[in-house]
């Protein structure tokens, strides 16, 4: 399989409609993956991510944790 990067002026009518040709004919668009860091950033978004202060948050919050897993 061999990879190409095109690079096109999306103002451009016929740039737009040749690419969407191309894709109709069974080429593939690979959406760019999101690096660890981007990850981390939509997980603290998202509220997935839990800050625990003192140890007698951390049994609150795991209880908290494991109950919405479980639903």
């Amino acid at each position: 399989m061999a990879k190409i990067t095109l690079e096109y002026d999306d103002s451009n009518p016929v740039a737009r409609k040749t690419l969407a040709y191309i894709l109709s004919i069974g080429f593939s668009e690979v959406k760019p993956r999101k690096t660890g860091l981007e990850e981390a950033f939509e997980d603290i978004e998202e509220g997935r991510v839990t800050t625990i202060h003192t140890p007698k948050n951390w049994k609150g919050k795991c209880n908290t944790i494991s109950e919405e897993q479980n639903v």
